[in-house]
């Protein structure tokens, strides 16, 4: 034996300890190489400012995922989670704000919340024989239908002593960093010293082994899932206090996130190992990705491929380190084990900060553009309206000399606030914010003003914030006009059905607003039905689909937006622009093409192209210190057959 320890030491016996080295931190070293590598190639990485947002970029993520590391541990899946959060952090603030309730009462009700759905989880899986993921993406369906009943589908102003979960203590430490830290000491906790946490890997390891030595199976697996949901509960209330609102489609996708977390953090999906480091490790990873891709202006379409390529990647290590003998990432290691672990930490965090402190001279010195820099963030590039809106910016910017970096918050507000969070630390010029929701970006856009940098609001305001100017079209007059438009079209009276955006949003309420008030002028016109599709055409295609079952007789279709109606007329077929006249909202090109076709009556057409363009130059005014109004109109207009050719948007 002491022959063979001398042997390892030496020659390629110590290529192999290096190499077993890495296969069994392989998380940490992918973060180190994550961290050294942004150092190098963006100069804001590297910043006090900057690293408390991947810290807090990163809480969300990392709580809910230390919630499904018990799950995953023991053999299992949970796909409600990111749903729960929603939930959860819903009844909080509807109990609070609507009924009453007192904070730490509500506080503790979307506790239960979570619980129940824990609860609920645990009992179909262990009780009713359902698999993981057919019991969990059940609840997933009903979590999130639940938040959107309880909300009417609008967002709900959170209670100030809650919001505060979203500020700083002492001016510099960010309460979402410090509850990741304690969910993530109470994990740990659980995994390595509880009978509970022994159980999880007893039962990961080899179910029905575990039952035979006498754990009683069933009744751990409803702890588990109800631990899952706690640690849900928790990450939606600090979502929520983040963004000053609990948002019924708050969390949506975030479950995948945090099994990748997860998995990532060195746990196997087959069950019997894991540990909470990992699973934050993990959880940092991705939020490094996610942060330095911004700061280096990558699309968020390739930061999906970056992240499932990391994903992929980390299973197949996973796979290489079983079949090189790398010890499992299991809690109940030996005391050796643990200080030997604690020491590669410590090894990791000096070697980093060595090479991190060597790159960082790359960026000293070196001269910086002369062209201010400005930030765009935008709700969505998967419409065809806000890709408008980004051109017109960008041809702007490149006339006035800006240096203007676009992202794509993919409908979610927190990822918004991210994004809003990296221009601020990175010290852009100015910022221009297409809102998610306006209710959400008001805590970054705080955050900004406090930095000094102006924002400009475009296509929405901002709510309880200030902002150097708001670029907007009117969208209750736009609502107002299109139901005048279909109204009138079909002589005042008819029957007419109307497909609404999607629920939460500001756009939805406000055109959906408008269509109401227009049509109160009109009271022979019959509306049949209103139903959401989501601004997307494939929904706006299988909702109206469903609509001419029930209402054959339908003369009449207004859609919150060009997609939905675009979808409505593949579903009219012929019908569309002879017996059943439609209206859209936009002036998308592929709305024009309908119109100047015959096949879509009208649009009532922002000109998105024009909102970039202002946004832009306003922005550049309120860097350079010159007088920006509080709010820029852009007027809509009404786009038929007969003008729009004329029409460039």
């Amino acid at each position: 034996m002491a022959t063979d320890t001398l042997k390892s030491t030496t020659g390629a016996g110590g290529a192999t300890a290096v190499r077993r080295l890495l296969l069994e931190n392989g998380a940490l070293t992918a973060l180190i190489v994550l961290v050294i590598a942004m150092s190098a190639l963006s100069g804001d990485f590297l910043t006090a400012d900057n690293l408390l947002n991947v810290g807090v970029q990163a809480a969300v993520t990392a709580v809910l995922a230390f919630g499904v590391t018990f799950v995953i541990v023991s053999a299992g899946i949970d796909l409600s989670v990111g749903s729960v959060a929603a939930l959860s952090a819903t009844v909080l603030a509807w109990t609070a704000t609507s009924h009453g309730v007192p904070v730490v009462v509500a506080v503790l009700l979307a506790v239960v919340t979570g619980i129940a759905a824990g609860l609920v989880n645990g009992f179909l899986i262990a009780y009713g024989k359902l698999p993981p993921f057919i019991a969990t993406l059940a609840m997933l369906s009903v979590a999130r239908g639940l938040s959107l009943v309880i909300s009417g589908g609008s967002p709900i102003p959170f209670p100030g002593s809650v919001s505060h979960l979203g500020d700083t203590l002492g001016g510099w430490l960010p309460v979402p960093v410090l509850v990741m830290i304690v969910m993530g000491l109470i994990a740990a906790l659980v995994l390595g010293r509880t009978y509970i946490g022994r159980s999880m890997y007893a039962i990961g390891g080899n179910e029905e082994a575990a039952r035979l030595s006498g754990l009683r199976v069933k009744k751990q697996k409803l702890a588990i899932y109800a631990l899952s949901g706690v640690f849900a509960a928790v990450a939606g209330v600090v979502l929520a206090a983040r963004l000053s609102s609990a948002q019924p489609q708050a969390a949506d996708g975030y479950e995948l996130d945090a099994i990748a977390a997860v998995v990532i953090g060195g746990a196997s999906l087959a069950g019997g190992t894991g540990k909470a480091s990992g699973t934050l490790i993990g959880a940092l990873i991705l939020a490094v990705l996610r942060n330095g891709l911004n700061l280096l202006n990558v699309s968020a379409f390739w930061q999906q491929v970056v992240i499932g390529v990391v994903i992929a990647l980390a299973v197949l290590f996973d796979t290489l380190r079983r079949k090189a003998g790398a010890a499992p990432a299991a809690a109940g290691a030996s005391p050796g084990g643990k200080g030997r672990q604690a020491g590669t930490y410590a090894l990791a965090a000096v070697v980093t900060v060595a090479i991190v402190g060597a790159t960082s001279f790359l960026h000293n010195g070196s001269s910086s553009s002369t062209n201010p820099k400005m930030g765009l963030s935008l709700s969505t590039l998967n419409n065809p309206f806000f890709v408008q809106i980004r051109a017109g910016a960008q041809a702007e910017a490149k006339k006035l000399g800006v240096d203007l970096k676009v992202t794509d918050a993919q409908n979610d507000a927190s990822q918004q606030a991210n994004q809003l969070q990296n221009f601020t630390s990175s010290n852009a010029g100015a910022i221009i914010v297409n809102p998610v929701d306006s209710d959400a970006a008001s805590n970054s856009v705080k955050a900004a003003g406090k930095a000094g940098i102006p924002v400009v609001a475009v296509d929405r305001g901002v709510n309880n914030a200030k902002t150097s100017t708001l670029v907007a079209s009117d969208n209750v007059a736009g609502g107002e006009l299109a139901a005048k438009t279909v109204a009138e079209k079909l002589g005042g009276k008819g029957k007419i059905v109307i497909l609404q955006g999607q629920a939460g949003t500001s756009a939805a309420r406000e055109r959906a607003a408008g269509f109401a008030k227009g049509l109160k002028a009109y009271p022979g016109i019959q509306v049949l039905a209103q139903q959401p599709a989501d601004f997307d055409r494939t929904k706006g295609l299988d909702v109206m689909s469903n609509l001419l079952q029930a209402h054959p007789d339908v003369q009449g279709v207004i859609a919150a937006n060009d997609e939905m109606a675009l979808g409505a007329i593949k579903a009219l077929g012929a019908k569309a622009g002879r017996s059943v006249q439609v209206v859209g909202f936009d002036g998308t090109p592929d709305g024009l093409k309908a119109v100047e076709g015959g096949t879509l009556y009208a649009s009532v057409a922002q000109q998105p192209s024009q909102l970039g363009r202002i946004a832009v130059d306003n922005a550049l005014k309120a860097v350079q210190g010159k007088k920006v109004g509080s709010a820029i109109k852009v007027p809509v207009k009404v786009v038929t057959k007969d003008n729009v050719a004329g029409f460039t948007g």
